[in-house]
C-alpha cells in the first residue's frame, strides 16, 4: 500500500473513533495498559475478544420471543368469541388483581372491592344454561379457571367456590324455584356462596362418614355438626351444607343462610397457602333450616358427587394456571437477570429447567383441553376428572419448584410472585380430592378392582 493509502486509512480510523467515549474510558482505565494487553494477545484470543465485543454490541438488538405459556397455541382452537372472553378475564386479572395480589395474600385478607368488578364481567356460572348465566362451554370455563389462577390461585378459588361449587349445587340439585331465587343473584354477585362438605374429622371419607347430621322436625330441619376449610364462608350470604339424615342415613343438601339461628363461621388462621381465601370453621348448633331451603334434588351422596365431578375439571385447569403463572414469571426473570455478563436464560442448566417446565405445562394443558371437550360432549366420568386432577396437581408441584429454583434467592420473595405460586400449589395438591383418593378412582376404572377400604 502506498504512503498516501496508509495515511488515508489512518484518517478514516481516527474519524470512526468516538473521542468523547475514549476520554470517558481513559478516566476509568489506563489505556496504555489496555493497549499493551491487547497487543500481547494471540490470534485466537483476539478473535474471542472480538466475538464477545460484537455479542455485547448486538445484545440490545436481539429480539426475544414473547413470554407465553401456551407453547402448542391451544388458544387457536377457541372461537373468536371464546378468545375475546378469555382475554377479558386475563386483562381483568392483570389490571385489577395482580397489583394487589401479594399484599392481600401476605395479610391473609380478601379484597372485597373486586367483587363488583367481577360482576361487571358477567362470567359467573359461565357454563350454566338460563337463570341469567352465559351458557358457554365447559372448555371456556376451564380456560377461565386457568386465567384466574395464572395471576392468583386464591382469587381463582374464590371464584370457583362461588361459581362452581355453590352455584353448581343449586343448578344440579335445586328445585326450579330455588334456581330462580338464587342463581340470577349469584350470577351478578349480589349474593355470595360457599360450599360446606369437609369436616374436622372427615375429608376423603365424606361419602360414608359425614358427622354433620340433619333431622326433620315439623316444617324445618335441624342441623348439628362442624365443617372445616370452607372457602368464602366468613362473608358468604349462603353456604351449601351437606349433612346425613338421622332417620334415613342418606346425605342431603341445604341452603343455609348466614342469618340462620345456630350457624356460626369462624375464620381459620395461620395458613401457608391460599392465604387470601377466607376459609372458615363452621359450627352448626341446632341450626334450623326451612324445608324450602333443602336442595330438593339432593337425596344421596351420589348427587353431591355430581357437583364434585363437574368442578374437579376446573380444579385441574386451576393447576394449569398456577403452573403457567410460575413458568411465565420465571421465564421473564431469566431473560432479565444477568450473571457473568449474560442473561441467565442463555445458560444451559437454566434452559433445561425451563424446557422441563414448559413440557409439563404443555402436557397439562392438552390433557385438560381434551377433558373439557369430553365434558362438553357428555362423556366425562369420575375417572377422567380424577386422572386430570392427579396428573396436573403433581406436575404443578414440579413446575413451581423449578420456577423457584431458577430464580435463586429471589424465588422466596413475594415481589417476584413465584413464592406465592409455590405455596398455593400445595393447596391444589390436596383439595377437591387428594392424590391418593383420585388415584384409587382411576385405579378402579382401569383394573376393575376397588382398592378403597370399606
Amino acid at each position: 500500500m502506498s504512503l498516501f493509502g496508509k495515511v488515508k486509512n489512518t484518517i478514516g480510523l481516527l474519524k470512526s473513533v468516538d473521542l468523547e467515549a475514549l476520554n470517558k474510558l481513559s478516566q476509568k482505565v489506563d489505556l496504555s495498559q489496555v493497549m499493551a494487553a491487547v497487543g500481547n494477545l494471540d490470534d485466537r484470543q483476539l478473535k474471542g475478544l472480538m466475538k464477545m465485543l460484537n455479542s455485547q454490541a448486538k445484545k440490545g438488538q436481539h429480539k426475544l420471543p414473547p413470554i407465553d405459556g401456551d407453547f402448542y397455541n391451544l388458544a387457536q382452537k377457541l372461537t373468536p368469541e371464546e378468545r375475546e372472553i378469555q382475554m377479558k378475564m386475563r386483562n381483568f386479572m392483570e389490571d385489577e388483581v395482580k397489583p394487589i395480589a401479594n399484599q392481600y395474600w401476605n395479610r391473609a385478607e380478601f379484597p372485597h372491592e373486586i367483587i363488583p368488578k367481577f360482576a361487571e364481567l358477567n362470567l359467573a356460572g359461565i357454563a350454566y344454561k338460563g337463570y341469567g348465566c352465559p351458557g358457554q362451554s365447559f372448555l371456556l370455563e376451564g380456560i377461565l379457571a386457568m386465567e384466574l389462577a395464572r395471576v392468583d390461585v386464591s382469587i381463582s378459588t374464590f371464584f370457583g367456590v362461588h361459581s362452581g361449587l355453590a352455584m353448581g349445587s343449586i343448578y344440579l340439585c335445586g328445585s326450579e324455584e330455588q334456581k330462580q331465587e338464587w342463581l340470577p343473584k349469584m350470577q351478578k354477585f349480589e349474593k355470595i356462596g360457599a360450599f360446606g362438605l369437609t369436616e374436622p374429622e372427615v375429608g376423603s371419607g365424606a361419602a360414608g362418614g359425614l358427622g354433620t347430621s340433619c333431622k326433620k322436625v315439623g316444617d324445618e330441619w335441624v342441623l348439628n355438626g362442624e365443617k372445616k376449610w370452607i372457602g368464602n364462608a366468613t362473608f358468604s350470604d349462603i353456604t351449601i351444607i351437606w349433612a346425613r339424615d338421622e332417620d334415613s342415613g342418606r346425605v342431603k343438601g341445604f341452603i343455609v343462610r348466614k342469618e340462620n339461628p345456630g350457624f356460626h363461621a369462624e375464620k381459620m388462621k395461620d395458613k401457608m397457602a391460599l392465604r387470601t381465601v377466607q376459609n372458615a370453621l363452621i359450627t352448626l348448633t341446632n341450626c334450623r333450616v326451612p324445608e324450602s331451603d333443602r336442595l330438593q334434588n339432593a337425596n344421596s351422596f351420589k348427587d353431591t358427587a355430581k357437583v364434585l365431578q363437574m368442578t374437579r375439571a376446573s380444579v385441574a385447569w386451576q393447576a394449569v394456571g398456577c403452573a403457567r403463572g410460575a413458568y411465565e414469571a420465571a421465564l421473564k426473570y431469566t431473560k432479565k437477570r444477568e450473571q457473568f455478563g449474560r442473561p441467565i436464560a442463555s445458560f444451559q442448566l437454566i434452559q433445561n429447567h425451563l424446557v422441563e417446565m414448559v413440557s409439563n405445562l404443555t402436557a397439562m394443558q392438552t390433557l385438560c383441553f381434551r377433558l373439557s371437550e369430553m365434558q362438553d360432549g357428555g362423556q366425562l366420568t369420575d375417572e377422567h376428572a380424577s386422572l386430570a386432577k392427579v396428573f396436573c396437581s403433581m406436575r404443578t408441584r414440579d413446575v413451581v419448584s423449578r420456577a423457584r429454583e431458577v430464580m435463586g434467592g429471589n424465588g422466596i420473595l413475594l415481589e417476584y410472585d413465584v413464592a406465592r405460586f409455590v405455596a398455593d400449589a400445595e393447596a391444589i395438591y390436596s383439595y377437591e380430592g387428594t392424590k391418593e383418593i383420585n388415584s384409587l378412582i382411576v385405579g378402579r376404572a382401569i383394573t376393575g378392582y376397588s382398592a378403597f377400604v370399606s
